[in-house]
């Protein structure tokens, strides 16, 4: 029905109009009622004083006639809207009256009934009027006069007249009102009809180039105006949108290429790869088929990388990825999936003998060198190959079980390919239970210090050295050779470091206690451990806690781990010494064997490598190489340890050559504290031989 502002505000208008014409009407009948009123209530005072007038003469002149009073009211009782008149005595005893039953017709309690309630004078109710006259002087009354008139009759007989009066001049005010609004309004509405009309135009065309021609001033105009200046934003936002969307067409497409393509060198990348390797696998176990998947990677690419940049690197890449695709089939797939990291998924009908072929020609390819910018570059290829059935046909397992036996292949030497077994896994995660459980096993006490003697070339214990191990609660005791490397890859080394120099701090009173000589207690550092800012503060804070004397310990590194970060292992032992620590260097002459070092580096200890002990009695070489560094170390003012002596024929050659200290299972094996504070401290060097 409001479907169109024409007819809302056509409605809205009539019925205004009509409120109005009624609030007019009823106006005029309010004011009409108010004016019969008066009229009413004049008449009743002048009917009341001229009856009062009368029967006052007629009570002075014959008084007692009441039947000459009675016709007083004769011609009043016509009187249409006359509904009683009485006349009573000075005690209100009723001498005359006229229609008294009409009284009870009046349902208005406010009126009095009784006359002696009945005000004097004129008093208007709501539907009657009451006249109460003294008949006579107010100084000399004869009586009183009261009379009753209806209003209702009144009022109602003269609103039907004013209304039947006025109905035309309501009607033809109400058609002229609204007939003038609504041609004001047609005329106003005019332009914002075109204005609809323009825009539904524009709607469904789609043409933005379209503009209205609606000239107003008020707020049409205004409107009208604003959908052209509208018109032209949408036009230019339209071109710029085209020109953006353009754009971003463009840019997908590099996106696309650069979230698939290996921009460096061409090929599918390690998620589009995936994403394929994926439905592959759903593919082959649907049909209880088997995939084969090679994972490779490049000997020797990080030196080239480091020694002659990261451009030169890039090249070698490239030409990687030129070589390898040309010993490729069709339905191949061959990926970068990072660095130096390659994948080839070979076609779906590739048997193992065929992958195992493919892998030989891809190791043979790299035999020939790159030449790159004047130089002749060799890089080899370290090759796992997985099959998915082992894998269980699982995304994550297959890549895993290839990387696994691409380091197997780089374990046995590089340039070689590995075909992948179940028993790798085992071993892995074997590695990684450890990897993962080694802060656990701190927290649960997992593991302890195991302690062997150093002993003198008169046979007395002169130190011990503290050799960590783990009593693992899945794999029972744990040596250090296994743990050890793998604390270091995960960098939790330093925590085994430091929770090692606590225990040996706590084992200190009990090993002064047992030791008949003063002597050092040894704790080995890595070269993580000397890497790290807070190991200092950390051994500075346990000494003063546990009260430890730092001449009571030793600390060793090996040869390897010091000069990998010389200038910071130097300042680390520097600040050790001048606490008073003494240092060891382990493993002498198995790493860098550069005698230049030796110099600048503050040491005490200089500690035979066990294979030179052990090739005592059977290489002659190994005798002159432990002589010489004995000669070195004494020239150089430095004690010197042997470690690894199994009998005495070691022991004896070792003490005729000058070395001062020595540790092997000749003497003990690593043992708990608890077990060491029962053994000897000093052994006979006589019995022993």
């Amino acid at each position: 029905m409001f479907k169109t502002l024409k007819i809302s505000v056509g409605l809205v208008i009539s019925v205004s109009m009509a409120i109005l014409a009624t609030s007019i009407a009823i106006v005029n009948k309010l004011d009409h009622s108010e004016s019969v009123m008066t009229v009413v209530t004049d008449n009743t005072a002048a009917l009341s004083n001229s009856l009062a007038l009368q029967l006052s003469i007629l009570m002075q002149k014959d008084p007692g006639n009441n039947a000459l009073l009675s016709s007083v009211f004769q011609p009043v009782k016509e009187h249409p809207h006359l509904l009683s008149a009485t006349l009573y005595d000075n005690d209100y005893r009723v001498i005359s009256t006229i229609q008294p039953k009409r009284l009870l017709e009046i349902d208005d309690a406010s009126v009095p009934t009784s006359p002696e309630n009945i005000p004097f004078g004129i008093a208007q109710y709501e539907d009657v009027i009451t006249a109460h006259q003294i008949i006579g002087s107010s100084l000399y009354p004869m009586g009183h006069l009261v009379i009753y008139v209806d209003t209702n009759e009144v009022k109602a007989l003269n609103s039907t007249h004013q209304l039947i009066k006025q109905v035309p001049f309501i009607l033809a005010f109400w058609l002229l009102c609204t007939g003038t609004c609504f041609f004001i309004f047609y005329r106003l509405l005019s332009p914002l009809a075109s204005l609809g009309k323009f825009t539904q135009e524009v709607y469904e065309s789609k043409d933005y180039a379209l503009r209205n021609s609606i000239e107003s001033s008020n707020e049409v105009g205004q409107l009208a105006r604003n959908i052209n200046s509208l018109l032209d934003a949408i036009e230019v936002e339209l071109l710029v949108n085209f020109e953006q969307k353009q754009t971003l067409v463009d840019q997908q497409e590099t996106m696309s290429r650069l979230a698939n393509f290996d921009s460096l060198t061409g090929l599918p990348n390690r998620q589009f790869v995936l994403d394929n390797l994926r439905l592959e696998l759903a593919r082959a176990k649907r049909n209880d088929e088997d995939l084969l998947l090679l994972f490779f990677d490049l000997d020797g690419f990080k030196g080239i990388n480091d020694s002659l940049g990261h451009e030169t690197g890039d090249l070698i890449l490239i030409e990687v990825a030129d070589r390898v695709q040309c010993l490729l089939r069709d339905g191949d797939l061959f990926a970068r999936l990072g660095g130096d990291e390659f994948l080839v998924l070979p076609d779906r009908d590739a048997s193992t003998e065929q992958a195992q072929r493919l892998a030989t020609r891809l190791i043979t390819a790299f035999d020939e060198p790159f030449e790159l910018r004047g130089l002749s570059l060799t890089v080899g290829l370290s090759v796992g190959i997985a099959t998915a059935s082992d894998a269980g046909y699982d995304l994550s397992e297959l890549m895993s079980n290839a990387d696994l036996a691409m380091y197997r292949s780089k374990a046995r030497g590089r340039g070689s390919y590995t075909l992948f077994t179940p028993d790798m896994v085992e071993s892995h995660k074997r590695k990684l239970h450890l990897a993962n459980g080694i802060e656990q096993g701190l927290l649960n006490d997992e593991f302890v210090v195991y302690y062997q003697v150093k002993v003198s070339n008169e046979g007395e214990v002169v130190g011990v050295e503290a050799l960590i191990r783990w009593e693992h609660p899945e794999f029972g005791l744990v040596m250090p050779n296994e743990f050890i490397p793998i604390a270091e890859q995960g960098g939790k080394i330093t925590a085994l470091t430091r929770w090692i120099i606590k225990q040996v701090c706590i084992d200190m009173p009990d090993l002064k206690q047992w030791a008949l000589t003063p002597f050092r207690a040894s704790i080995n550092l890595s070269g993580h451990d000397l890497r790290s800012n807070q190991l200092f503060d950390y051994i500075y804070n346990t000494f003063n806690l546990y009260d430890i004397n730092p001449e009571n310990v030793e600390f060793e590194v090996t040869e390897s781990a010091y000069l990998e970060n010389f200038a910071l292992s130097n300042k680390f032992f520097r600040r050790i010494a001048n606490m008073g620590c003494a240092i060891a260097l382990d493993d002498f002459g198995t790493g860098y064997s550069s005698l230049s070092y030796l110099t600048q580096i503050n040491i005490d200890t200089l500690k035979v490598d066990r294979q030179f002990v052990t090739e005592l009695q059977t290489s002659e070489r190994s005798r002159l190489v432990t002589g010489a560094i004995i000669d070195l170390a004494k020239r150089l003012s430095l004690s010197v340890c042997a470690e690894g002596i199994e009998n005495h024929e070691q022991w004896d050659y070792l003490r005729e050559h000058g070395c001062d200290n020595v540790q092997g299972f000749l003497f003990s094996k690593p043992i708990p504290l608890s077990v060491l504070v029962r053994s000897p401290c000093r052994y006979d060097v006589s019995a022993m031989a």
